[in-house]
């Protein structure tokens, strides 16, 4: 699934080639993905100026005049500027034309993203108004993290993958930041120290940072707004390694399943 970085790094793909253009046409081929794309679509986008291009949480918000188009990649979308006169593959499902001759193309082979309409005030949409802070905001720290896990017997590896705690932060990263913070992911949220939390959200800053930075992880099919993949998987210490000698102390990584989600660790370097 597109994570954070993933989702950034579409947001900043798009961004140059949609700021201050009007959508001329929309062409919705399949209406069906996770929620149904709105058939007044069309008539609510075309005319419209793009004001802004923004990301919350996992969502991409792109700013009209009059109101804001809500975009989830899902498991397997991608949003991309492609030429007008590029074939429309398979899985693509929608089509926004630019008057610069570019199309923004939604590709989704699963059809569990989804493509929605806000007229009113976006942070106050049902899918965003109870996220928590973002991660690389400066209202996410250490304190902050302790705060909230106090009393929770939840992992922590759960409690950071939790929205209502911090938004973004998605299995692959969850595993990373552990890692390089030396938690066990296996731990008890409430059982860790202030100090170890303090760390913690350093290590979320800066994978995600270092994610970014690389276009995001493509483990299998995630490509950015310009369709190039994600090149971070190469930096991966823990994720999708198990089995395999840790980084640092060579012992053989273990994984476990938590929260239904599958946790890649080291027993000797993570305590």
């Amino acid at each position: 699934m597109p994570e954070l970085p993933e989702v950034e790094t579409t947001r900043r793909g798009i961004e140059p080639h949609l700021l201050g253009q009007r959508i001329e046409s929309v062409q919705v081929r399949e209406p069906r993905l996770r929620w149904p794309v709105p058939g007044d679509l069309a008539g609510r986008l075309i005319g419209q100026r793009v004001v802004s291009v923004a990301r919350r949480a996992k969502y991409l918000l792109i700013g009209l005049d009059a109101g804001t188009l809500i975009g989830h990649l899902g498991m397997s979308g991608s949003l991309r500027i492609v030429a007008a006169e590029a074939s429309p593959q398979k899985h693509d499902h929608v089509d926004i034309g630019l008057e610069s001759g570019a199309v923004l193309r939604f590709n989704d082979p699963r059809r569990f993203g989804s493509l929605l309409w806000c007229d009113g005030p976006v942070e106050q949409h049902p899918l965003l108004s109870s996220l928590g802070p973002e991660p690389l905001a400066e209202d996410f720290s250490g304190d902050y993290l302790y705060q909230r896990s106090r009393g929770r017997r939840q992992s922590v590896k759960t409690f950071l993958m939790a929205n209502a705690v911090v938004v973004g932060v998605g299995n692959i990263y969850a595993n990373e930041a552990l890692f390089d913070a030396g938690i066990d992911p296996r731990r008890g949220a409430g059982r860790i120290s202030l100090a170890r939390y303090r760390v913690l959200s350093d290590c979320v800053k800066l994978v995600l940072a270092r994610a970014i930075e690389q276009g995001g992880t493509t483990l299998k099919d995630f490509v950015g707004g310009d369709g190039k993949p994600g090149y971070f998987q190469q930096s991966l210490n823990v994720y999708g390694r198990e089995g395999q000698p840790c980084r640092r102390c060579g012992e053989l990584l273990l994984r476990e399943v938590l929260g239904q989600r599958a946790t890649v660790y080291c027993s000797q370097c993570q305590r």
